[in-house]
């Protein structure tokens, strides 16, 4: 990804969990410049999951050497873009801090991103969006569906009650003691797994409600760790993976039947999962729906979906001063 004088740029920012990202995109031809990310993945092993204080503290040690890389191209950028919602708040906080002093120093304004429209347009990368969409969305924090009609109309019509889709697979292998992150440790484990060794309920499947919920699985599996050795977790692995997918398959069929998908996706960090995206393949296959999907390399937290999503934003007109951005953690689409 080389330099490209002259042309009207936008820098963009992530850090609303572990992963310290900067990307830089053409606004006029969508062309990724520049991108990088460091992952903080390997620090917080040790402890079986995020924490915020580390995070924090390593964004503050990453985020300014990897901008020291993006120095060529500041005379090109229009606009900042950072992620402002939902996450960590401390971490949070070091990506919309940077945000507002390249705001001072270069005299242009701040688009403040949601992530979770971040994750939508990490289908568009590079790429001209196809909207309307139906989205599945599955990370460590969320597992919603998405009806997109554009950057700015975009509906929940289903979510989790409690856990998400990628968090009960984090917190299963912690019960495991895997490490973390946890969803591609239980894939891999599950390869060599019969998953129909243990026959877990799945959730709310008498249920009328188009929701999700994993927290009722998870005790479930908590009960087969602690009565089993640990030659069985393939097969827990397999067999829990199996009904946490066949839970999100049996919710989306009863959507479907009254509003059909034309246009499908899945994305979020847990997308990633190739048995999730199988499954998916073949219940899509029975709609004739088109399936998209986000390179994998886009599908954890990254900079490039939100220089994407902020290329919307700065069609839409969504640019703020600099003093006017704040850190909204809990909040929604």
């Amino acid at each position: 990804m080389g330099q490209r004088v002259g042309a009207a740029m936008i820098l963009s920012i992530e850090s609303s969990c572990d992963d310290s990202s900067i990307a830089i995109t053409e606004i006029g031809t969508k062309k990724l410049i520049y991108h990088k990310k460091i992952s903080q993945e390997l620090d917080h092993s040790r402890y079986g999951g995020v924490v915020p204080e580390l995070a924090s503290r390593l964004h503050a040690e990453a985020l300014p050497r990897i901008l020291e890389e993006c120095e060529p191209w500041f005379n090109e950028l229009k606009a900042i873009a950072v992620t402002n919602e939902p996450g960590l708040s401390v971490t949070l906080i070091e990506g919309v801090t940077m945000a507002k002093a390249l705001s001072i120093a270069l005299n242009i304004p701040i688009i403040p991103i949601n992530h979770l429209k971040g994750h939508i347009y990490s289908l568009f990368i590079e790429k001209e969006s196809l909207l309307p969409i139906t989205v599945l969305l599955v990370s460590g924090g969320h597992t919603q569906v998405i009806e997109v009609t554009s950057y700015e109309d975009m509906r929940t019509v289903a979510t989790t009650m409690d856990d998400s889709y990628g968090e009960s697979f984090d917190k299963v292998a912690k019960m495991m003691s895997l490490g973390y992150p946890g969803g591609p440790l239980i894939e891999k484990l599950s390869l060599s797994g019969d998953q129909s060794r243990f026959d877990f309920t799945v959730p709310l499947w008498q249920s009328p409600l188009i929701a999700f919920s994993y927290s009722g699985l998870k005790n479930q599996v908590r009960l087969a760790i602690e009565a089993n050795d640990s030659s069985v977790y393939p097969d827990i692995a397999a067999s829990f993976q199996h009904v946490a997918t066949e839970h999100l398959l049996q919710k989306l069929k009863k959507y479907f039947k009254s509003f059909p998908p034309k246009r499908f996706a899945i994305v979020g960090g847990a997308s990633a999962n190739l048995y999730l995206r199988e499954s998916l393949t073949k219940l899509l296959s029975n709609y004739k729906a088109n399936l998209l999907l986000s390179e994998l390399a886009y599908c954890s937290d990254n900079a490039a979906m939100i220089g994407r999503a902020a290329i919307e934003a700065y069609q839409y007109g969504h640019m703020q001063s600099n003093l006017s951005v704040s850190v909204n953690p809990r909040s929604k689409l």
